[in-house]
């Protein structure tokens, strides 16, 4: 729930097609099973972002969106998939339509990401002020899993490898805050068999 004076935050979760997600684990999952993780995972940030005002879905197809819809989220289809940079600008761009005041952007392939900790990161994102920017680290490959932005368009996009680093250069560019979230639960994303061996290890 939103108190008196903070801002409006929109969760903006970022669904790829499930038929194209996860193709960097073909070595160790079969298609079914890899549009099934991508499922699982989409559900999971989708309940997580409830955390924020009001969860938007960026979806790369008509089975992604049917999902976000089942799950209460409003829902954004893209008509021609680019990418992620292109799906959180396209999910920014209506979110300020609608009158976002601030937004978090959050990766649909995190087995671990909770309520909770969205919450944890919207509370300590939210005493930052303005403008500031808040990223959750991914493991490894200096990725960002999670970024919270006050305004909407405080930052560029870079979302990729060595995106860290490159968020935090355009926010020392523009005179942005910037800080980063470490988290557990929004480090670990699914991307390549080594990722999945690192799941069942915290699974134990």
């Amino acid at each position: 729930m939103m108190a008196m004076g903070e801002p409006a935050v929109w969760g903006v979760v970022l669904i790829k097609d499930f038929d194209a997600a996860k193709q960097r684990l073909r070595p160790a999952l079969s298609a079914e099973r890899r549009r099934q993780l991508a499922r699982e995972n989409a559900h999971l940030a989708l309940r997580a972002a409830t955390a924020a005002d009001h969860v938007l879905a960026v979806c790369g197809s008509e089975a992604a969106a049917a999902l976000a819809r089942q799950a209460g989220a409003e829902v954004l289809v893209e008509e021609h998939p680019q990418g992620q940079n292109p799906a959180a600008r396209a999910g920014i761009e209506h979110a300020v339509r609608r009158g976002a005041e601030a937004v978090l952007l959050l990766s649909s392939d995190l087995p671990l990401v909770t309520r909770g900790a969205i919450a944890a990161m919207l509370r300590a994102a939210r005493r930052l002020g303005r403008p500031a920017a808040m990223a959750a680290p991914a493991t490894g490959r200096g990725g960002t899993n999670a970024l919270y932005l006050r305004p909407p368009g405080a930052l560029d996009l870079h979302f990729g490898d060595d995106s860290l680093a490159a968020f935090a250069r355009d926010a020392a560019g523009r005179g942005v805050r910037f800080e980063l979230h470490e988290s557990p639960r929004l480090a670990l994303d699914l991307d390549e068999p080594d990722d999945l061996e690192e799941l069942r290890r915290i699974a134990g």
